[in-house]
């Protein structure tokens, strides 16, 4: 029987096959060969004498996967953030970027919490600049949605988005990506969490990845545990530049065709920065995993 994996928990692993959700364990082999099984995944099980005594013994091609979150088969990535409380970390989403570029899944950027910006003019002020910024610095490379807490109506491009996909919903904690969930399937009873005072960043509220069915079209949306920092993604350093899509635009016009991008002259990436073609901040967070895989490459 055929199935995909909704949620795995304590070795358990939940398929769901036709309108039947079966409790499952998976073949002692996977384990052997290093497979572990993951949310996402497309399974062949065979079901037991009851529907939570099952054994998944086959696990299909992936299209693609992640590391962290560990999820499989996603469609679009989407990356939620928020102006403030707490502050976006550029670096961070552009290290997801990477990941989703690498995989060859869709990227949308969603700006959460846009009308809850504090009660004081200038923490607002801030939050508006740096919703500003990242339409600015992202939308020439991705869709970009700006949603509200407290406006339904505000989703509306979201949904259009995701309609009829796997999307895999991430970001850092205290975003408000377990309340954006909530609304997009219509639902309020998944924990939600509030913001740390003393760190200003969120506290964990989901503690494993899960895959829900969001409507009739199809639309499947997995929740993952908030995160503020992971580690960049395998890559080696001569990849980087076709992972950011406005350096591999100009792929090929650079006078030495091993360039890095960094001191060479003639580098068409250089002279791009330099006219505003190319964000501060895109090329910086370049530079960093560039230095971070040639350190990995050492060892």
């Amino acid at each position: 029987m055929r199935g995909q994996i909704m949620k795995g928990i304590a070795g358990f692993y939940f398929v769901k096959s036709g309108e039947t959700i079966y409790r499952c364990k998976a073949r002692g082999l996977f384990k052997k060969q290093g497979i572990k099984p993951a949310v996402g995944d497309e399974v062949i099980i065979e079901t037991g004498e009851r529907e939570d005594d099952s054994l998944i013994t086959e696990i299909l091609p992936r299209r693609n996967s992640f590391i962290r979150p560990f999820v499989t088969n996603v469609d679009c990535f989407v990356i939620v953030t928020a102006p403030a409380h707490p502050a976006p970390v550029l670096t961070v989403i552009d290290k997801l970027l990477i990941m989703a570029e690498q995989a060859e899944t869709d990227v949308v950027l969603c700006v959460n919490k846009c009308d809850l910006t504090g009660g004081e003019k200038k923490a607002a002020l801030r939050a508006r600049q740096m919703r500003e910024e990242l339409c600015r610095v992202y939308g020439p490379l991705y869709p970009v949605i700006c949603t509200q807490m407290d406006e339904q109506q505000s989703l509306d491009p979201l949904r259009d988005a995701i309609r009829g996909r796997a999307v895999a919903l991430a970001g850092a904690s205290g975003v408000g990506k377990s309340t954006l969930l909530n609304r997009l399937l219509h639902r309020q009873e998944m924990e939600t969490g509030q913001i740390s005072s003393r760190s200003k960043r969120g506290r964990h509220t989901t503690r494993h990845t899960e895959l829900f069915s969001a409507d009739d079209e199809g639309t499947l949306i997995f929740d993952t545990p908030g995160f503020t920092s992971f580690d960049l993604p395998q890559v080696e350093p001569e990849k980087l530049p076709a992972l950011f899509p406005e350096m591999a635009a100009l792929g090929g016009l650079c006078h030495y065709d091993d360039c890095t991008h960094r001191a060479e002259p003639g580098c068409a990436v250089k002279e791009a920065l330099e006219q505003g073609s190319i964000e501060q901040s895109r090329y910086g967070s370049y530079c960093v995993f560039r230095r971070e895989a040639e350190e990995r490459r050492k060892y």
